[in-house]
């Protein structure tokens, strides 16, 4: 794989055991599309909630089509603002902006040969939706500030969301003609809740993962253990999962692992599997998260910062945090520091954070606004 100059689009690690784990038949039907999709070079577009293994999905149709020797690169399009977003795909000429201090390829000419997975298409802006449509329709690209060269690139784009895209296109927040574009081939991964067949095997593959892992013995799970994960309506799909079974392991290595080893939302939230109500996952609720960091101490390094990396969490979502935190503040960047509990020295790493992801906001506005008081 040719080096990658990009920050944002560094190859990812594989998902180890790129495979898809269960014996619903659900997931019978998404296998049999992945073979599909793996025998052509057509877009493909994954839809289904967070945390239901999208870039599996897409790691898979690569690793099967005739681009596996290619490389396969990734990209976040809910994780950074328009100007970084194009860059990132497009590239940029040396002197086109502050510290562009030379020439950079961009993701699709990095991916030449091979695959782009653009995870959450859904959050980009209807500029970037505009530029993505144009390289799709002619595979030229043109870098940021370089209006004179353009270079083509053959690459397939598999994109993700979360988001129901045909309701967002009746909003007028995406566009129509870029949804046809993408949806050619259309895999659908239901929510973990909807093929409770899939929890047992996906918590077995996932405890000897983290016990070879960890260097740990593989622990058992108890019948009553199922049953409880089996009833679980699991809200953050097979993510959840994942990190309740590497809590397990660590918890109970060697050992069988009982009801009340589970965590306390499995224990009191599990519900049979025929009265869970069919929803659409929920995202994480705004003032569940202040109330972490305002009442509760957490930092925002763990309650903000770590569940956006991994895409738990949007732009839209730490903008509100940040929001709230001003006019608690009146504008402060540095007493927001404190009352998101972090220390004093991540002044200047929060700040760029927020820059470099688009949820700075300006001061000015909250100076005048009234403080509401911490209860």
């Amino acid at each position: 794989m040719p080096p990658v100059d990009a920050p944002g689009y560094a190859p990812p690690p594989q998902p180890r055991g790129s495979a898809l784990i269960g014996r619903s038949q659900a997931l019978k039907v998404v296998q049999q599309e992945v073979e599909y999709a793996a025998r052509s070079d057509a877009k493909v577009l994954i839809t289904g909630a967070s945390g239901v293994g999208k870039e599996v999905v897409a790691h898979l149709i690569h690793q099967r089509s005739r681009r596996r020797h290619a490389p396969m690169l990734t990209i976040n399009c809910a994780a950074m603002p328009d100007t970084l977003l194009e860059s990132e795909l497009f590239g940029h000429a040396r002197g086109s902006f502050t510290d562009a201090y030379r020439d950079k390829r961009g993701l699709f000419e990095a991916a030449n040969s091979g695959t782009v997975f653009m995870d959450e298409v859904g959050e980009m802006s209807l500029r970037m939706q505009a530029l993505l449509l144009r390289f799709l329709e002619t595979g030229e690209i043109q870098r940021v500030g370089d209006e004179r060269n353009r270079v083509n690139a053959n690459v397939r784009v598999v994109a993700a969301t979360n988001r129901r895209l045909p309701e967002r296109i009746a909003a007028g927040e995406f566009r129509e003609d870029l949804y046809y574009r993408l949806n050619v081939i259309h895999i659908t991964i239901p929510p973990l809740r909807e093929r409770k067949d899939d929890v047992t095997p996906l918590l077995d593959h996932f405890l000897r993962l983290f016990a070879v892992e960890h260097g740990v013995p593989l622990p058992q799970c108890s019948p009553d253990a199922i049953a409880a994960l089996e009833a679980y309506d699991w809200p953050g799909n097979v993510r959840e999962l994942r990190n309740i079974a590497e809590r397990l392991t660590c918890r109970c290595p060697g050992g069988v692992i009982q009801a009340d080893d589970l965590p306390l939302e499995v224990r009191t939230r599990s519900t049979p599997a025929e009265s869970a109500p069919a929803r659409v996952a929920a995202p994480v609720p705004a003032q569940a998260l202040l109330d972490r960091i305002l009442l509760k101490g957490e930092s925002f390094w763990d309650v903000a910062y770590e569940p956006f990396m991994a895409r738990d969490l949007t732009r839209d979502d730490v903008r509100h945090l940040v929001r709230v935190g001003l006019e608690q503040t009146r504008g402060n960047y540095k007493a927001l520091v404190q009352l998101f509990n972090m220390e004093p020295q991540d002044y200047k790493r929060f700040l760029n954070f927020l820059r470099k992801y688009g949820c700075h906001m300006p001061f000015q506005r909250f100076r005048m606004a009234p403080g509401r008081e911490i209860e």
